[in-house]
């Protein structure tokens, strides 16, 4: 992960409305909310 990676504006607020209702995500959403999280994630160690 590099160190100036931040969370976009668009993925903040679909985190929000998955806090507050959760079954009201689209897929595409979903797919969004997971991939920046697993950019966000830190690199494995080999």
């Amino acid at each position: 992960m590099a160190q100036n990676e931040k969370t976009s504006k668009e993925i903040a607020s679909i985190a929000a409305k998955a806090l507050k209702d959760p079954k009201s995500l689209t897929p595409a959403e979903i797919r969004s909310l997971a991939g920046s999280a697993l950019t966000q994630a830190p690199d494995k160690k080999k």
